[in-house]
């Protein structure tokens, strides 16, 4: 495809991610003090500096080009391999969450990865990751929606985790195979229902064991449900045509994975066309600002391709060479 569609959406990925890097821990008001009511929109610094939701989603872009196949068993020990790279990286210095630090030292001890996980955490750090898994060529639904719930199960176990992770990727996968922006939401949403009650077991064990819990169907479907929810708060403030202000205020701070999810979508859709005021609104957020930018970039570049981004950029931002090695081999 002429339009570079990985290669776009991986270095949208890092532009949002640079965009919401100063704008992470400021209220919305400070914001926009500071860069307009736009949000930021400039690519500084030799190089742009990213955060730790760039280096963990090259690390999963890196575990596909490692793995030989698509199957549980081969795909959990290269994930493995390079979230614990990632972690004893001497560039891990970028303030990550506790919940991928905590679950990365228990995999890093070689401890199985159903005793690394963290069972309560839903936090964006297993969404903020996930777009190699929508980009990569030749996959069936059943590696892709695996290889998406496993790169978030290693870290984050709550159910809402894996059903953000596989909607997220899925929401990538759509945008790169041509389905119209105005038709993605509800994509996912149709997806959320037909997945409902659909327990990975070949991939995700006995996960689903947690207290309180009958069967596999009842653990994922609170997931989905979880999901679902969000998504129709995205509808539902697309609907209302005014998209002035936070978009945290409509669809959720975005530290968890299905209100990151929701609002990346949120801060896409009002102008999915325009692909650096995407970046901006994304990172004019007074939620998890990076990682709704970044994701609001990957869905941005997915559907657009890599030239539709300034063309400077792609010199200046930080782990260039990485994010054009994997895009090169999806494009």
């Amino acid at each position: 495809m002429g339009m570079r569609a990985a290669s776009g959406s991986l270095f949208g990925l890092a532009y949002g991610d640079f965009m919401g890097r100063p704008t992470e821990f400021q209220d919305y008001g400070s914001i926009v003090a500071t860069y307009g009511p736009a949000g930021p929109q400039e690519l500084t610094g030799d190089p742009a500096l990213v955060t730790d939701d760039t280096q963990m989603a090259l690390a999963v872009g890196e575990a596909l080009l490692d793995a030989r196949t698509f199957i549980p068993q081969s795909m959990e020990p290269v994930l493995r391999r390079r979230f614990v790279e990632w972690l004893k990286s001497p560039d891990n210095t970028r303030s990550p969450g506790m919940t991928c630090l905590h679950a990365c030292v228990d995999l890093a001890d070689g401890l199985p990865w159903l005793a690394a996980t963290q069972i309560r955490s839903k936090g964006c750090g297993a969404n903020m990751r996930v777009t190699p898994v929508g980009l990569i060529p030749g996959l069936s639904d059943d590696q892709r929606a695996g290889t998406a719930q496993l790169q978030a199960a290693l870290t984050h176990g709550h159910p809402t985790a894996l059903a953000a992770s596989e909607l997220t990727a899925y929401a990538v996968f759509f945008l790169r195979s041509g389905v119209a922006s105005v038709d993605v939401l509800a994509a996912l949403r149709e997806r959320c229902a037909e997945q409902r009650t659909n327990y990975r077991e070949d991939w995700l064990g006995e996960l689903w064991r947690q207290p309180g819990v009958s069967r596999p169907q009842t653990f994922i479907a609170h997931g989905w449900d979880e999901c679902a929810d969000a998504l129709d708060r995205v509808a539902q403030a697309l609907a209302t045509g005014r998209h002035e202000g936070d978009p945290c205020r409509a669809t959720g701070a975005g530290w968890v994975a299905e209100e990151a999810l929701a609002t990346a979508l949120y801060s896409y859709l009002i102008s999915p066309d325009e692909p650096v005021a995407v970046l901006g609104r994304a990172a004019a957020t007074s939620g998890d600002s990076d990682s709704i930018a970044c994701l609001a970039g990957a869905f941005a570049g997915a559907s657009l391709g890599l030239d539709a981004w300034p063309t400077g950029w792609q010199h200046q931002i930080e782990y260039a060479e990485r994010l054009s090695r994997i895009g090169r081999a999806w494009d």
